[in-house]
């Protein structure tokens, strides 16, 4: 198998399973060496897949952050890629029911993770003039979906923010992108209400969830070596959901 990202190192948060857990074993197999980290201290995967590092991060804490970034950049040498992907749903609940709590820790993980993980990772990408950074998002960020209120207001901030940093950065060769997924088939589906699920699936045209391999390939095109000129951008894996 050829790897155009050998020689690269990645981080990838929230890959100790699901869809993080999908990119960094392609990015891998494609070349680069990636550090996973996670809250969990051990990935589950049935395929046996072993990061060149795993760091339990609690990504919700700008210290826990800063202090990962300094443990794995001082083992790695240099950062090319980051892959903001840790995120949680929360209950799927009307908004004037909505617990203020799983407000806050939804928009924690989902949100400010991604402010936070950017922020510690840009000022070394900026001095090598050199970096790739993807933020997952979602269909709900774009759309707004009824009763996961605070999980598509997240999802909405994480683009908003993408896109304004990737202007910052436009002349530093530091390319800043998202994918928006329709619900994938994960973990995170315990979290969800059978109704909404079968709702979710039914605004999909092609009638199907999308899968994690589908996920992890389009992410590694993003921040491999053949996409250079595409910043600040969404790309859409909904099955015909979206049209714009």
């Amino acid at each position: 198998m050829s790897e155009p990202l050998k020689g690269k190192t990645a981080i990838v948060t929230g890959a100790a399973r699901g869809i993080g857990l999908g990119i960094a074993r392609k990015l891998s197999e494609l070349g680069a060496a990636v550090s996973v980290w996670d809250i969990r201290a051990e990935i589950k995967d049935g395929n046996g897949f072993a990061p060149a590092e795993l760091r339990q991060v609690d990504v919700s804490s700008l210290k826990s952050v800063e202090e990962a970034f300094a443990g794995t950049l001082a083992r790695f040498g240099a950062i090319d890629i980051l892959v903001n992907n840790a995120g949680i749903n929360g209950p799927v609940l009307p908004a004037w029911e909505y617990p203020e709590t799983d407000w806050q820790r939804v928009l924690a993980i989902d949100l400010n993770s991604v402010f936070y993980c950017s922020r510690t990772v840009i000022p070394h990408m900026r001095e090598r003039k050199s970096g790739r950074i993807l933020n997952i998002a979602s269909m709900a960020g774009k759309e707004g979906v009824q009763y996961i209120a605070a999980y598509s207001a997240a999802k909405a901030g994480v683009i908003g923010f993408s896109k304004a940093i990737a202007k910052e950065l436009a002349m530093d060769n530091v390319l800043v992108n998202c994918i928006a997924p329709a619900m994938v088939e994960t973990d995170l589906l315990a979290e969800m209400t059978a109704e909404h699920i079968r709702a979710t699936r039914a605004k999909i045209p092609m009638g199907r969830l999308p899968q994690i391999g589908e996920v992890a390939s389009l992410a590694a095109w993003i921040v491999g070596p053949e996409c250079t000129f595409t910043t600040g951008f969404v790309f859409d894996l909904s099955g015909g959901r979206a049209t714009y």
